[in-house]
């Protein structure tokens, strides 16, 4: 079975691999942010919480691979551009001047952003019958999820 172009692809696909996209650059941004922090932090948690930004980090850099190659599989462009991504992305980045709750509720929204956009792309996979990708989606999502709630309990 041969690849198609991008101007061959079925308007569903090409909305499947914008949404995709949109989560590999979140998903990019929050892997730096999360490297940043697990860097920078400081304070009385920073054991635990150098643990954890490493614990992400690590889990998202896996995770864009898997994003950029379901976009591969289903015949488009996975944008690889760090300029790219930034300005893509709805999470900004961070110098890593900050204190650890700072850090803390910053990796959290950033959490939460990206799992809100891989349910938005779940929802455009669904919609297109493409079972594969909703699958993808609603895993990663669930990863997401499960950090932001790992990141809410730092928070009282």
């Amino acid at each position: 079975m041969e690849l198609l172009t991008p101007s061959e692809l079925p308007r569903p696909a090409e909305a499947i691999i914008d949404a995709l996209n949109q989560a590999v650059a979140e998903t990019a941004v929050t892997t730096m942010l999360a490297q940043n922090f697990h860097w920078n932090v400081t304070g009385m948690a920073f054991g635990p919480l150098h643990d954890l930004f490493q614990k992400i980090y690590e889990d998202h850099f896996d995770a864009q691979d898997d994003l950029a190659e379901r976009i591969k599989a289903i015949g488009g462009h996975a944008e690889g551009t760090l300029a790219g991504m930034i300005k893509r992305s709805k999470i900004e980045e961070h110098n890593g001047h900050a204190s650890d709750s700072e850090m803390i509720k910053k990796m959290l929204d950033a959490q939460e952003t990206v799992a809100h956009t891989l349910i938005g792309a779940c929802d455009i996979a669904a919609d297109c019958n493409d079972k594969l990708t909703e699958d993808l989606c609603i895993g990663r999502a669930r990863e997401h999820q499960k950090f932001a709630w790992m990141l809410k309990s730092h928070i009282s």
